[in-house]
């Protein structure tokens, strides 16, 4: 008899409305754009044929948006928040983003506590996994998080070191980790006790590995 698998599809939220152009990070009332919710009902065919048994959700309102249009994909399962899947905790949220791109998007060097650095992130990210896999063995979970929650997730799923620099690498296609688009799916599937998971990304036009 094979072992039931656990899938957990980590789904980066839409298409911000941001008119200003700032780097909105964890600032509050940032929602999806119309591009962002037609983003989300591309997803459609991905969840069509998926017996989802729980979204859960980043609290920032983008987040939240993309999980309640999905659950209109989904069947309407439960919707849950969890602070586990929040955005970077950072000391640039309402910079410019000319700033962040004079920066390389390097939102985590000289950082001071209480702000995040990769591996803080990722850290919470694995603990939502643990409970994911405690509580919901053998089934299908939605998880809308951000970019830098599901790159760092992909790292570590194709065996990289959880990093900045890595990172980096992803989003400069200097490693074969694809980066999240938005309203992208990053889905990773564990079968029995194995320590990896198995690791499928896809976007609206189709699947690649």
């Amino acid at each position: 008899m094979s072992e039931a698998v656990t899938t957990i599809h980590f789904v980066r939220h839409g298409a911000v409305y941001n008119p200003g152009n700032i780097f909105y990070g964890r600032l509050p009332r940032f929602g999806l754009s119309q591009q962002g919710r037609q983003q989300i009902q591309a997803l459609r065919g991905y969840f069509a044929d998926k017996p989802i048994a729980l979204i859960v959700s980043s609290p920032l309102l983008r987040a939240r948006q993309t999980a309640r249009l999905i659950a209109g994909l989904a069947g309407q399962p439960a919707l849950k928040v969890s602070s586990l899947l929040n955005e970077s905790h950072t000391p640039f949220d309402g910079k410019p983003i000319a700033e962040l791109d004079a920066r390389n998007w390097d939102i985590y060097s000289g950082a001071p506590f209480p702000y995040e650095q990769p591996l803080h992130v990722f850290q919470r990210a694995a603990k939502f996994i643990q409970r994911m896999l405690k509580n919901y063995a053998g089934q299908h979970i939605i998880a809308v998080t951000h970019a830098d929650v599901v790159v760092f997730l992909a790292l570590w799923a194709n065996g990289y070191v959880v990093s900045f620099e890595n990172k980096s690498r992803v989003e400069h296609h200097q490693l074969p980790v694809p980066f999240p688009a938005p309203a992208s799916v990053t889905a990773l599937s564990w079968c029995g006790s194995q320590e990896l998971p198995q690791f499928t990304y896809y976007e609206a036009q189709g699947i690649r590995p």
